[in-house]
């Protein structure tokens, strides 16, 4: 054994300084999602855009990971991480980074993009700036609009605290003087219904500019005093809370799924609060009589320099016609092997068929079942639904084929984040037309995206499938980079099928031919393609892996790769969101390189690629290097086989990302991330190089 070989097999890889905390990586990615509100090379609308996702971000992030730390704190959870942080040490980091993020994300509201959006016409008027003419139509429009459905709370002993709605836009009122009935509690609460619109666009008899708009707390604020007649308002301050959002539901105890979780989704609205977002005019009386009420410590009060949702403002860029402000737009494109073609089964079997999304249509995935559903040859359509947005052409499809008498069978992940009420829907709907609706497996989430079509030709029953990385979303198919695989390979076929015999019924998996299938066999074969490359070269060969996913958690993959690593395996991973894995150790991840692409589209796809001494295997799955995917979930990992179809992966997915100068982020050792800088090469961004191959 070599000096240095000796050296790495003395070094413990489960040292908590070699892994990244995971909500703080969470925060990371954020971070990068809100430089792209100021970079002067995006369209102006669109860096508002980035603005109100970054915020979104936030409050998700809020709902879910912040809340589950609070509880592992309030049952007293001794339970740590690789990195060994606890779950109250990772709350005070976390609001530590997360106040610094808000502050940011008020500062580019207020000091860049509503100036630029000014120098554009389009102006935001607080109330001190409007001018007669506008301040008596916006009385009008209050009293006509909003007095009308406001129902101001005066507290006192008969009118308690109330309940306020997760992220609802409220105020709370001071007030002097006493009402009809002799009362003066000093404090009022006023709740904004949600279907108030929080942007009113002021007509143009008395705006001032092509686009002028007010905000609905600035009528409310303005206002409050009619809310109050008799008294004195001596201070109006908007504020929001954030709830625990996670939905709590015990699959093996509960009898039917679906009841249990339609149940539980009132409470996501009323459940602990985690976040308080109060303006920072507010004073520091309200803010602690608030901080009580909502049982909060004062690191869980953000003060904020503006509207309290800045999401809210995601309805912009529809409510103004300045198509010059945003991303031009774009046909996705066709092949021309569908284009020629009007049977997509006899055009699957000449040979596979991929697709790379947004860049090619996902029409082809629809034409797959709307034609399954109206040729009398199908017999049978098994697909997985996870998400899939409002009026799927999808789920129409699959219910035409339903009442044409094939056989339908949907598997359906109820327990989507933030979709739960939509899938419960969408099961009924399907299960009224007659498909058969399953929910998977107690235990798994189904996260796998697979459809299989079983039709007759001649005497035999051919099957047909389509694996892919995203959700069948046509919606997001047009936002999110994925790729999907339109296959007859015989063997593929067989694996997806008993994949379904697994959701749908009882019994032992059987074993896959080419598919890896987490909780089964993804992980497993992932450790074992790593250690391949690993062994190549400690052997002075040639190995090397290329990965792209969302994220990067699991700790065995991650000590397996700083083994690779040490081993002297040329490691590139692509890693969109979060990533445990600390590059640039020496002796530990000296050769492992991780870059983070964001920029129109949200990247999506997960891409594996193991050289495999010359012969590479690569893969494409609906799985993240993640625990939950690798264990608790029902995902596919599938072969890209022809080499036509390797070659175009290859290029696409990996080597064109990893020559992305342009909207790369590269992670440093200490968790931080850098802008990739070009030097004398050209400017190059992937998905722009891909949206110029495809659409030109």
């Amino acid at each position: 054994m070599t000096t240095a070989a000796s050296e790495h097999k003395n070094i413990n890889l489960d040292n908590p300084d070699y892994f990244i905390n995971r909500e703080l990586s969470l925060l990371e990615f954020n971070r990068r999602v809100l430089a792209q509100a100021t970079d002067k090379n995006t369209p102006l609308l669109e860096r508002l855009f980035f603005l109100c996702i970054a915020s979104s971000n936030m409050d998700e992030f809020f709902e879910i990971r912040v809340a589950g730390l609070k509880q592992q704190v309030a049952y007293g959870s001794t339970q740590r991480g690789p990195d060994n942080l606890s779950a109250s040490e990772q709350l005070d980091r976390i609001a530590e980074v997360a106040h610094e993020l808000q502050s940011s994300q008020y500062k580019i509201l207020n000091d860049d993009l509503l100036p630029a959006l000014a120098s554009e016409d389009i102006h935001f008027l607080h109330h001190t700036r409007w001018n007669q003419t506008q301040a008596t139509w916006i009385k009008g429009y209050f009293n006509r609009e909003l007095m009308p459905v406001l129902s101001p709370v005066g507290l006192d002993p008969a009118h308690p605290f109330p309940t306020v709605l997760n992220k609802s836009l409220n105020f709370i009122i001071s007030l002097e003087g006493k009402d009809a009935f002799g009362r003066n509690s000093g404090i009022a609460v006023v709740q904004a219904p949600r279907a108030l619109p929080r942007l009113v666009r002021l007509p143009a008899s008395c705006a001032s500019h092509e686009y002028d708009f007010v905000f609905l707390s600035s009528i409310i604020h303005k206002h409050a005093g009619d809310l109050f007649p008799g008294m004195t308002v001596t201070g109006c301050y908007e504020f929001r809370v954030t709830r625990n959002s996670d939905l709590f539901v015990s699959e093996e105890e509960a009898e039917d799924l679906m009841r249990a979780l339609e149940g539980e989704l009132p409470s996501r609205r009323f459940a602990e609060a985690v976040r308080l977002e109060v303006t920072n005019r507010c004073s520091q009386e309200m803010v602690d009589f608030l901080m009580h009420k909502f049982n909060l410590r004062p690191s869980d009060i953000y003060p904020v320099d503006g509207p309290v949702n800045l999401y809210r403002m995601m309805a912009i860029p529809s409510m103004v016609n300045r198509p010059e402000l945003q991303f031009p737009p774009f046909t996705p494109a066709l092949q021309n092997r569908l284009l020629r073609s009007d049977n997509i089964f006899e055009t699957i079997k000449k040979g596979d068929i991929l697709l790379h999304h947004p860049f090619q249509s996902f029409t082809p995935v629809v034409d797959f079942v709307r034609q399954a559903a109206s040729d009398p040859d199908v017999l049978a359509i098994k697909q997985t639904l996870y998400r899939t947005g409002d009026d799927s052409s999808l789920v129409e499809a699959l219910i035409a084929a339903a009442q044409a008498g094939k056989e339908v069978t949907v598997v359906i992940e109820l327990r989507a984040r933030f979709d739960e009420e939509e899938n419960i829907e969408l099961a009924t709907e399907l299960q009224n037309a007659g498909v058969h609706v399953s929910y998977g497996v107690v235990g798994h989430k189904t996260h796998a995206k697979m459809i299989l079509v079983i039709r007759r030709e001649g005497r035999q029953l051919k099957r047909y499938v389509h694996l892919g990385t995203g959700n069948y979303h046509t919606k997001t198919a047009r936002l999110y980079t994925d790729m999907g695989l339109l296959s007859s390979d015989t063997a593929i076929t067989d694996d997806v099928q008993k994949v379904f015999q697994q959701l749908t019924a009882l019994g032992k998996a059987g074993k896959l031919k080419k598919v890896l299938q987490a909780p089964f066999t993804l992980h497993k074969t992932m450790l074992e393609l790593i250690q391949i490359e690993t062994d190549f070269a400690s052997k002075g060969e040639q190995a090397r892996i290329i990965a792209k996913m969302n994220s990067l958690v699991e700790p065995e993959i991650i000590k397996a790769l700083y083994r690779a690593s040490q081993a002297g395996v040329k490691i590139d991973l692509i890693v969109r969101g979060v990533c445990c894995l600390r590059p640039g150790i020496k002796g530990v991840s000296d050769n492992i390189n991780v870059r983070s692409i964001i920029g129109r589209f949200l990247e999506h796809s997960r891409v594996f690629y193991f050289h495999n001494g010359g012969d590479y295997q690569l893969y494409c799955s609906s799985a993240d290097w993640m625990d939950r995917n690798f264990f608790r979930r029902i995902e596919t990992c599938f072969p890209i086989e022809e080499k036509r179809l390797k070659k175009k992966v290859y290029k696409e997915c990996l080597q064109n990302y990893l020559s992305d100068n342009k909207q790369a982020w590269l992670l440093q050792s200490d968790g931080s991330y850098k802008k990739a800088t070009k030097g004398n090469a050209k400017a190059r961004s992937a998905q722009q190089y891909l949206l110029k191959a495809y659409t030109d």
